[in-house]
This record gives C-alpha cells, structure tokens and sequence, in this order.
C-alpha cells in the first residue's frame, strides 16, 4: 500500500494568517481607544495636570470649574503667560518706587554735589563713588530717612559733624578717601551696624564716642596707620567681623576678649611679635587671619581642637615649626598644607562675599 501525500494549498495558509492578523489589529485598536476614553486614564491625566499647576504656582480656580478640571495644555501656558505678566509688571512698579529712594554718582567729572541734591531729603540711600568730590555738605543732617551712606573712592578729606544727626544710618563707607580723622559725632548713630574706614592711609584712631555704637557687627579699619586697636572698638559689643590689617599694630590688648561675639578677626601686614592668650576667649572666633606679620611666639593652644577656630593663618611669620592640629593628625606634608590653604581661601571669599553683599535696587544715576 503507497504512502499518502497530503498537499496544502499555501494560499489557503496565507488567508488564514492574514485573517488573524487583521483581528488581532482590531483588537489592539480597540482596547488603545478602550483605554484612551477609560476613568483611570483621565484620572490619571488631570493628576499629572494639577500637579503641573501646583509646582508653578498656578491657583486652583484657575484651572478647575464647577468641579471639572479643564487639562488643556493652551490653558496652561495662557496662565503661565497671565502670571509672568502680573511678575513683571509688579517688579517694575516696586523698582519705580525704590528708585525713588536711592542716589547714585559715579565719575571723575564730578567735583561736588548737583545743587539738586539737597532738595531730595527723602532719599535712604547715596551710592558715590570714583569722584574727584572732596567735602560732604552740611546739609546732610537733612537727610533723616538715609540708612545707607555708600562713599567709596573719592577724595573726601572731613566727615561734617553733621552726620551724627542721621539716626537711622545703618551703613557708613568711606574706604578709599583721603579721611585723616572721624568726627565724634558718628557716635550719636546709634542704628549703625556696618562702618568701613578702610585705605585711607592715614587714619590713626577713632574717637571713643564710637563706643556709643552698640549695633555695630562689622568694622574695617584696614589700610590705615593704627597703632593699636582702638579703645571704642573694644565696647562695641555686637561687634562680629573685624578687619584691622596693614596697620602699624605692634601687640594686641590683653582685654580682646571684650569682644565676646568676634567670628573673623583679621591682622595681617601689621607689626605683631606674639599673640595674647586672651585670644583663646573668644568662643565664637572661626577665622584668624595674622600673615605677614612678626610673629615670634603664640598661645600652643591655639590651633588645637578645644578651640571654635576653623581657620587659622600663620604664613609668612618667623615662627618655625609651627603646627596647627586637627585632633591628633598634624599637617606634615606640603599637600597636607596646600589643602589647608585651599580650604581657608575658600572660607576667606566666602566671608567677603557675605561682607558685600548689599541688596541695591535700581539707583537715580547722575553718571
């Protein structure tokens, strides 16, 4: 008996196959719309939608009415364009008014003040700066609302008397002129919190009505011909950052530790042999800048960590051998000392950084 042949016929196969895959697409057509249409989908869509106007602020009368939540994407961005809108035209105004507030002069032109000046009593704050003006006028006592008197780089050789009038001041700087003294009077300022007498070259002391200061957090004194650190500097009591460097300091008084909430206190460039063991006190002192100077002798604590010291600079002093501790590791190697310095420049700019960073809105310029 013969083998049987069973033969197929291949269209008959490919019919078959191309009738499955037609309602196969269907099915997947049908459960992709089946799932575009169902609750969860929407739920899920108006979640992420309200998520979106939540992170950018957006308020939820904007988006949702009568209990439905409207997920158009052209809603979104008329809203965000709405709220940019509101921003800046609510930035513009409180620019416009704060200008008003604020005077500025800056150039070598300048030789005195605009006569105008003096008829803007109502303005908190002068910015001037790169002039060739020497005096202040006296009608400064006028300005009773100023609380910043910013007077970098001029050459201003007196401070009126006047100035002592200015209750509210809060901020004097006069780095950079050409002041050989500082009226008595600035005592009388009692809301002052910053003073820089900085680079004038030859300031020598400051009066002690300045002890009056009881707000003051910060004071530069840099750049100048001190001798000694002043008595008033002593009695401010609020007194945090002190920067008395490239002076002609020959030791430090043994009552520093008067200054019980110093942070960084600086003396680089002066004339310094040895460092008091009253610096130990300060429990709040973190940065000790004291390069440059003659340093032959110094507390052995003073680097050690029962100290709040975080930063110490000894550089450039005849001190030999001098090591500062960290617990029992010491800096032996040079890159042991390079990371050191890194890290102490670091929290160096940062305090500077700080120190200058004043908020100054849009200024009235006569440039």
């Amino acid at each position: 008996m013969g083998h049987k042949v069973v033969v197929f016929d291949i269209s008959v196969v490919r019919a078959l196959w191309e009738t499955r895959v037609k309602k196969h697409k269907a099915w997947q057509k049908k459960e992709a719309e089946r799932l575009e249409k169902s609750a969860l989908e929407k739920i899920k869509e108006e979640w992420n939608f309200v998520a979106e106007c939540r992170r950018k602020g957006i308020p939820q009368a904007e988006y949702c009415k009568n209990g439905f939540v409207d997920t158009s994407v052209r809603l979104l961005e008329r809203i965000e364009r709405r709220s940019l809108a509101a921003q800046s035209a609510l930035s513009k105004e409180r620019d416009k008014r704060s200008s008003e507030f604020v005077f500025e002069l800056s150039g070598d032109h300048w030789k005195e003040f605009p006569d105008s000046l003096k008829e803007q009593t109502h303005l908190k704050e002068w910015h001037i700066s790169n002039t060739l003006i020497q005096i202040i006028p006296k009608y400064i006592e006028l300005f009773q609302a100023m609380r910043i008197l910013d007077l970098p780089k001029n050459q201003i050789a007196r401070l009126p008397a006047e100035i002592g009038c200015l209750k509210n001041l809060k901020e004097l700087n006069v780095s950079f002129n050409r002041l050989k003294s500082i009226p008595p009077e600035l005592g009388d300022c009692e809301n002052l919190e910053k003073l820089d007498c900085s680079g004038n070259l030859e300031l020598t002391e400051l009066p002690f009505e300045l002890s009056n200061l009881k707000q003051v957090s910060f004071v530069d004194i840099s750049a100048n011909k001190f001798a000694s650190v002043p008595i008033c500097v002593l009695r401010m009591s609020n007194l945090q950052w002190l920067d008395i460097s490239n002076n002609n300091l020959n030791d430090l008084p043994q009552d520093i530790d008067r200054l019980e909430g110093l942070q960084t206190f600086l003396l680089y460039k002066n004339k310094l042999t040895y460092l008091p063991y009253a610096l130990l006190n300060l429990k709040k002192l973190t940065l000790l800048v004291v390069s440059g100077d003659h340093l032959v002798e110094l507390p052995t604590a003073l680097c050690d960590s029962s100290t709040p010291l975080k930063f110490v600079s000894l550089k450039d002093n005849p001190l030999e051998n001098t090591q500062c501790q960290d617990g029992d590791e010491m800096m032996e190697s040079e890159r042991d000392r390079q990371h050191f310095d890194k890290e102490f420049m670091k929290a160096y700019i940062e305090d500077l950084k700080e120190r200058g960073s004043l908020s100054h809105s849009q200024k009235v310029s006569y440039m």
